[in-house]
């Protein structure tokens, strides 16, 4: 069964653009893209809640594992803690998330659903499940379990790397530090470039 043309004139571009431009360019950026499309659809449909994909991701971690602290949540979500914080600030203020000590546990602060934060998983899982579907439509069964299967090999394959170069000379840097290595090779740059005065 084909699969419907899209109706988007940006969807339309990409398609072209790896139809026709770059057929057999990296699965990098055809993961991308088709992250993106997924993303962008399921921010749409989570905005009618209020809820923004970044909360949603923690959202989904709390719903099964209720209870974590920052660090746990981080780890979980494969963010930097300052993310998380500002992420479970907000949420505490929409009134999604409690942050809270555990009696047999004061040394660290857990982050806790509340009621209303329960409530949202009936309400925005099957906006994600509908996602799924139609990101799949028209795709027989067993290409989608084979992209599946081919997804999660290039994850662990990509894990195991990471997993091997840690404590190299290779780590994934935070967002602050890379801003100043961005910020030190622009100054590089201008300092190269500048002429002497006369």
């Amino acid at each position: 069964m084909p699969i419907p043309k899209a109706q988007s004139p940006t969807t339309d571009v990409v398609l072209r653009h790896w139809r026709e431009a770059v057929p057999n360019d990296r699965l990098a950026h055809l993961v991308k893209d088709a992250t993106r499309g997924l993303v962008r659809a399921l921010t749409m449909r989570l905005a009618e809640h209020r809820v923004s994909f970044g909360h949603w991701a923690f959202l989904r971690i709390l719903w099964e594992t209720d209870g974590l602290t920052q660090r746990g949540l981080s780890l979980q979500a494969g963010v930097m803690e300052p993310t998380t914080f500002a992420a479970i600030k907000a949420m505490e203020k929409l009134g999604y998330v409690e942050r809270r000590q555990k009696p047999s546990s004061r040394k660290n602060v857990y982050v806790f659903l509340t009621p209303a934060g329960r409530a949202l998983k009936g309400k925005l899982v099957p906006f994600a499940e509908g996602v799924n579907d139609i990101a799949v439509r028209g795709i027989p069964a067993a290409d989608v379990a084979v992209t599946r299967r081919t997804l999660l090999a290039m994850i662990e394959n990509l894990a195991a790397e990471e997993a091997a170069s840690q404590g190299a000379t290779r780590r994934m840097p935070s967002t602050r530090h890379m801003g100043r290595l961005v910020a030190e090779a622009g100054n590089g740059t201008r300092r190269r470039g500048a002429q002497p005065n006369p």
